[in-house]
């Protein structure tokens, strides 16, 4: 598995999922019940993960959709 995006913004992480989910690409959210120990106050990002295989494609996907800058290792303008 490997990172395609780290966020906070739950917003943006679903229409990721979404959009991952469409394209049948398995993609998994690591940190998820975090909110527990932090209150749900969102302040521990979320990291979406999938297959080593499809990370290129998942990537390509997303600067698509105009979210190139939410992915992981990418510089945010």
């Amino acid at each position: 598995m490997r990172e395609l995006m780290l966020t906070t913004d739950p917003v943006v992480l679903s229409f990721v999922q979404s959009i991952m989910r469409d394209a049948g690409i398995e993609a998994i959210v690591f940190d998820q019940h975090i909110s527990i120990v932090e209150g749900s106050i969102g302040a521990f990002p979320r990291r979406l993960m999938v297959p080593d295989v499809s990370w290129d494609e998942a990537a390509g996907l997303m600067r698509e959709a105009g979210l190139g800058e939410w992915i992981a290792g990418s510089e945010k303008t």
